[in-house]
């Protein structure tokens, strides 16, 4: 075997996983498609992660990465495209070549959701986003439109505030999903139009985004507005399309109290589980733990469970 583990994720779970497989001694790999760190560092506040009161999602994601380095963990940029079962371990197979392994921590998070509607794969990078602070300053004192009612929705909208002129805040509802300290933060807002109980049907422009259609689900009553831009975020898809264990109805992984899914010897720990909530600091220690059932199970000291299941409440 070419691993004792290989860590698919490089986020907050996949490098939490690496610094405890190393401090076991594990021969350990870690491979990400994107940026080690994860997507949290395109964040641009977290206010919420113990020890860091704080810190920009690119710091955040910096100081994690380099924690992890002094373990001296392989760090691998690639695509995952499979996980197949082989003699005494796995065989992870990636665009990067292909890797036996032990056991596997899936750690591969969940990657924005899309409207799926017509202009919004047309005008993606020109003027359709998903990340406020990498693509934010190019609408500085222009109107936006941000989707969503959500915790990214409001902590990005935020930080769109700033720099904005004005932003059409979109949601589906008419009261706001978001944790309430977020809440009482964008409700004092001055520059936030709120556009309730509407979705957005259409991306309008020419070579950028110029504006969108949005339509009452109520009443069913569409009207166009002019914008430059439109930040995305109406939720996430966990990305375990490339391994084959038992997931609940959305793609999310169920795992047992161990982080074990059904499978001996492949865990699953961050947003790419199927939890009650997707928080940094809950996928760390996910992260953690997972580490440390790979090495148990590895030891002889961890057996398979019954079939996960996921807990009603949850699904």
């Amino acid at each position: 075997m070419d691993y004792d583990v290989i860590i698919v994720g490089g986020g907050p779970a996949g490098l939490s996983a690496a610094v405890y497989a190393r401090r076991a001694n594990l021969k350990t790999a870690v491979i990400e498609k994107l940026t080690f760190g994860g997507i949290i560092t395109t964040t641009d506040l977290i206010e919420n992660y113990l020890g860091f009161p704080a810190i920009s999602g690119s710091d955040f994601g910096k100081a994690i990465h380099e924690h992890a380095m002094k373990y001296n963990p392989d760090m691998i940029q690639a695509e995952v495209t499979s996980v197949k079962e082989v003699e005494g371990g796995y065989l992870v197979q990636s665009d990067a070549g292909d890797f036996t392994t032990r056991t596997v921590i899936v750690a591969s998070g969940a990657a924005p959701k899309k409207l799926g509607v017509p202009g919004e794969d047309k005008f993606f990078g020109r003027g359709v986003s998903t990340c406020a602070t990498c693509d934010g300053p190019f609408f500085a004192k222009k109107d936006v439109a941000v989707v969503g009612g959500g915790d990214s929705a409001l902590s990005e909208g935020l930080y769109l505030s700033r720099l904005v002129n004005k932003i059409y805040l979109i949601h589906r509802r008419d009261k706001l999903r978001a944790e309430p300290i977020l809440q009482e933060r964008f409700l004092k807002l001055t520059n936030v139009e709120f556009v309730w109980n509407s979705v957005v049907t259409e991306i309008k422009g020419d070579k950028k985004v110029n504006g969108i259609t949005v339509k009452n689900v109520l009443t069913g009553e569409e009207k166009s507005i002019d914008v430059s831009a439109v930040f995305v975020y109406i939720g996430e898809v966990p990305q375990t399309s490339f391994v084959d264990v038992e997931k609940d109805d959305h793609g999310y992984i169920i795992t047992d109290q161990n982080m074990q899914t059904s499978k001996p010897g492949i865990f699953a720990a961050g947003d790419c589980r199927h939890s009650l909530s997707k928080q940094a600091i809950i996928s760390a220690g996910e992260g953690a733990l997972a580490a440390i059932a790979a090495q148990m199970y590895i030891e002889g000291r961890l057996k398979a469970t019954p079939e996960p299941r996921p807990l009603s409440a949850q699904s």
